[in-house]
């Protein structure tokens, strides 16, 4: 057990906190991990003196010799250490309210763990500082860079092409449930590349794409709904109706390689079918049993294949499509293996909104806002509000102009 005596080093809990927050086996990865512990070193350090004006001695006593400790905070702490993130250092105030959080959400595990006895970060007079919430939702305004864009796309192509070529290239004398493994790894690699090239580029909506458990009419995009040959998908819009969305370049040759690959057996297959192993066992079983199959019978049939995706594309039993939770389960993963840089304060991952807010940011600098609200399917009006950003910087932009000319 970890000595938290008030006498307590501040960052020996450090690493035990980003253990609980992490993922993965140890708590070792997660980009909120990565985050926190760029935020707690920046606390510790300034907490020690090493960062702030140039007369801050940090929050020890001038004449003690130590490094900071639990004994040393309280809310003047945290209270000096907002007005310091929003000092004069031109930090955004979303920005500031985040790198804030990281440390308030420490405080109160450190209150839990027993290091504190208040969270001290939470207090009014320790949040006094920070600049006021300008109204906007922290959530719903992640929007993928074109280098996160770029960084997952590519990741995911390279993962892909790696599973089809592994199953492409087996001798024909292959073990068949080897061969069926390494069929089903291709899938799922190839099913993930569709997906995230589809969030990426077309700026559908989530829930147009994939299947909402509360809404039969959204049962998710099937092969029907789509025409590579003329780039448009089919879909149920958020208007309460069905409308054509494009598909740009870079979204057909993953949607036409991961075609060829599952091979549906009819047009009515979901384009991105749950790979959940439970759910698909569950409805073989039930699907077999309704065309006569006695269980001994279908226990045979399913030691027949690897995975009983297989054995439902072989007799056309048609699985659910994923849910658009079931898609955010999967950026999850991606981002997490991609090792992508992303700092937003809800999400530690590339969220599949942030895909659609993204081609808005560059369909509206690159071709304006009527252009960009057509492919949006949003009306003009609410594209412009939700990209005002976009036009401030293009307005002050002119006004420089201006300005230089004048002095000319």
């Amino acid at each position: 057990m970890p000595d938290r005596a008030p006498s307590t080093p501040l960052d020996d809990s450090f690493e035990r906190y980003l253990q609980d927050k992490g993922k993965g086996r140890g708590g070792d990865g997660g980009n909120y991990r990565r985050n926190a512990a760029r935020e707690l070193e920046r606390f510790a350090e300034w907490a020690a003196g090493d960062r702030g004006a140039d007369d801050w001695t940090g929050i020890v006593p001038d004449d003690v010799d130590r490094e900071p400790t639990f004994d040393d905070l309280d809310e003047r702490v945290f209270r000096e250490y907002a007005r310091h993130l929003g000092g004069d250092r031109g930090l955004k105030q979303n920005t500031v309210q985040t790198y804030y959080r990281y440390i308030s959400a420490w405080c109160g595990w450190c209150v839990n763990e027993g290091y504190l006895e208040a969270h001290y970060a939470q207090r009014a007079s320790a949040m006094a500082p920070l600049p006021e919430d300008d109204g906007r939702k922290p959530g719903d305004q992640q929007a993928w860079t074109s280098e996160q864009r770029h960084a997952l796309t590519r990741h995911v192509d390279e993962r892909a092409r790696d599973a089809v070529e592994a199953y492409t290239i087996l001798p024909e004398d292959t073990d068949p449930l080897d061969k069926q493994r390494r069929r089903y790894a291709a899938l799922k690699a190839a099913r993930d590349r569709a997906l995230v090239f589809v969030l990426a580029y077309t700026a559908v909506r989530v829930g147009e794409l994939l299947r909402d458990p509360n809404d039969p009419r959204r049962r998710g995009v099937r092969w029907e709904d789509i025409s590579l040959d003329d780039g448009s998908m089919d879909v149920y819009r958020k208007k309460q109706q069905w409308d054509a969305a494009s598909l740009p370049d870079p979204v057909i040759s993953p949607l036409r390689s991961y075609r060829q690959l599952m091979d549906p057996p009819t047009e009515r297959w979901p384009v991105f079918p749950t790979f959940d192993q439970r759910t698909l066992a569950e409805l073989v079983r039930e699907e077999l049993a309704e065309r006569g199959e006695r269980p001994e019978a279908i226990a045979e049939r399913r030691a027949e294949y690897a995975r009983d995706l297989l054995l439902a594309l072989d007799e056309d039993i048609r699985p659910p499509s994923i849910t658009t939770d079931g898609a955010r389960s999967i950026l999850q993963r991606l981002s997490e293996t991609s090792d992508i840089d992303i700092d937003h304060p809800k999400h530690d991952y590339l969220a599949p909104h942030g895909g659609r807010r993204g081609m808005g940011e560059v369909l509206v600098r690159a071709f304006g806002y009527t252009v960009a609200a057509r492919y949006l399917d949003n009306s003009e009006e609410m594209v412009r509000e939700r990209y005002s950003h976009i036009e401030a910087g293009e307005l002050g932009d002119v006004a420089t102009e201006a300005l230089e000319e004048i002095d000319r």
